[in-house]
C-alpha cells in the first residue's frame, strides 16, 4: 500500500513540474523578441544604405513594422514601430 501511495505521489509531482515548466517555456518563446530585432536591425542597416525609402511599412511574422520621419524642434529622426499583431508589443527605435 506505501508503495502505490509513494508513486502516486511521485506521479503528482511530476505532473505539477511539467506544467509549471511549459508554461514557463511558453511564456518566454511568446515573449522573445529575438527575431524582430534582427529584422530591425537589418531595416536600420538597409536604411543607413539608402536602401530602402520612406515611409516604409511590411509585415514580418507576427509583427506590423513601420518607417516613418519625424520631425521635432526642427531636428529630422527616422523612428521605427514594431508592434505584435498578436499580444500588441510595441518596440520602438530611433535612427539619427
Amino acid at each position: 500500500m506505501e508503495t502505490l501511495v509513494a508513486t502516486v505521489l511521485i506521479v503528482i509531482i511530476f505532473m505539477i513540474t511539467s506544467a509549471i515548466l511549459n508554461n514557463i517555456f511558453s511564456s518566454s518563446i511568446k515573449n522573445s523578441t529575438i527575431e524582430i530585432d534582427a529584422h530591425l536591425n537589418e531595416l536600420e542597416y538597409l536604411y543607413k544604405n539608402d536602401k530602402l525609402k520612406l515611409p516604409y511599412e511590411n509585415d514580418f511574422n507576427k509583427w506590423n513594422v513601420t518607417l516613418e520621419e519625424e520631425k521635432q524642434q526642427g531636428h529630422a529622426y527616422i523612428v521605427i514601430y514594431a508592434t505584435n499583431k498578436q499580444t500588441k508589443k510595441q518596440l520602438t527605435r530611433t535612427i539619427e
